[in-house]
């Protein structure tokens, strides 16, 4: 028995594994082209584990697709591979309309090919999950109600647009052919080995290395913040669960604006590594030209996965931001491996 997980060595896909094998033997074939962000030393505890394969391809490689389902013979695919990030959507959003659009396509058109070949049993036990996001949906109003399954997709990025195409490819498999798919739209990830693009581990780096910590516009923008290893709980939930053809939003109902964030990230810093001058890294904000098309708010309404699933997040924002900048403090030389040149000029283009 198997599960292939695509882009295994990313931030969240990473962190599935470790969870998925603190508790299982099963194999986990690991497909990741290793892109900028993509990253093997979060997976170095299992250099030597057997029941941890790595192959390095592109789900845009329906060659290498179709030998890895054919070589292992997968119960279930999780499919976490997508460029991620709006910021680099806005600058260059041909990669993203590559991997998120046309790499899903080659994934499930490869994989309905290797299911119509199962026998009846192992067809009606295998998944599909596709791993979404909230940003889908569009943006709320202050007062409106969170993101409910039945809204309607009204995505206002490059980056959000190219994850609704995929959800809605996902859901056309399943509808035309049958294929058992199951899709999940989850709200802001945080926590250990999280790309330091992404708002919460950029503050942490930008405060320890004396740096601006940019703000986007009036920083009231508000995101629901979900520790990453309450989302994996719920994947295995779906994956163990769910009923193919649905689709399950996964929130932490943790809604925050972007300055509650950096200065809550501030206090904890300022408790366990104070600034050497003795002020507060608050001193170190710095409000920045918005960027285009920025939506105001995203909220997840998480009842229907709780009610037919049995999930609901564990950790509260506090106890999982605490978590978190212990982490990056605990792991600066991660870090430091993984800036390179080329972030330093992006962060530098992106916030300037």
């Amino acid at each position: 028995m198997a599960i292939l997980i695509t882009g295994g060595a990313g931030f969240i896909g990473s962190n599935f594994i470790i969870d998925w094998l603190e508790t299982s033997n099963e194999l986990v074939i690991n497909l990741d082209k290793l892109s900028y962000a993509g990253n093997l030393e979060n997976l170095s505890c299992f250099d030597n584990d057997t029941r941890h394969k790595f192959i390095q391809g592109d789900i845009c490689d329906r060659a290498t697709i179709s030998s890895v389902l054919n070589t292992y013979h997968p119960r279930a695919i999780l499919n976490f591979a997508a460029e991620s990030h709006v910021d680099r959507s806005i600058h260059g959003p041909e990669d993203f309309i590559q991997t998120n659009i046309l790499g899903t396509f080659n994934l499930l058109d490869e994989t309905r090919k290797f299911w119509d070949k199962l026998d009846q049993t192992n067809k009606n036990d295998f998944v599909f999950l596709h791993v979404s996001t909230d940003e889908v949906y569009g943006t709320l109003k202050a007062h409106d109600p969170a993101f409910c399954e039945s809204n309607r997709y009204e995505p206002n990025s490059p980056y959000s647009a190219s994850k609704a195409s995929s959800d809605h490819l996902v859901r056309s498999y399943h509808h035309t052919y049958g294929l058992p798919t199951i899709i999940t739209n989850c709200s802001n990830n945080y926590g250990a080995f999280q790309f330091p693009e992404k708002l919460i581990p950029l503050i942490i780096h930008n405060a320890l290395s004396n740096k601006p910590l940019p703000i986007y516009g009036d920083g009231q923008q508000i995101r629901d913040w979900l520790y990453v290893s309450d989302h994996c709980r719920a994947l295995k939930l779906a994956l163990q669960s769910g009923t193919p053809g649905e689709v399950y939003n996964i929130g932490g109902l943790n809604e925050k604006t972007n300055l509650e964030i950096v200065e809550k990230i501030c206090h904890i810093l300022d408790s366990k590594l104070p600034r050497t001058d003795g002020l507060s890294y608050k001193e170190q904000i710095q409000f920045v030209e918005d960027r285009p098309g920025h939506d105001r708010r995203y909220a997840v309404n998480a009842d229907k996965i709780q009610k037919e699933l049995k999930w609901s997040p564990q950790e509260s924002f506090e106890s999982g931001i605490e978590k978190t900048v212990q982490w990056y403090l605990d792991n600066q030389l991660w870090v430091s491996r993984i800036i390179s040149g080329d972030y330093r000029d992006w962060v530098k283009r992106q916030y300037a």
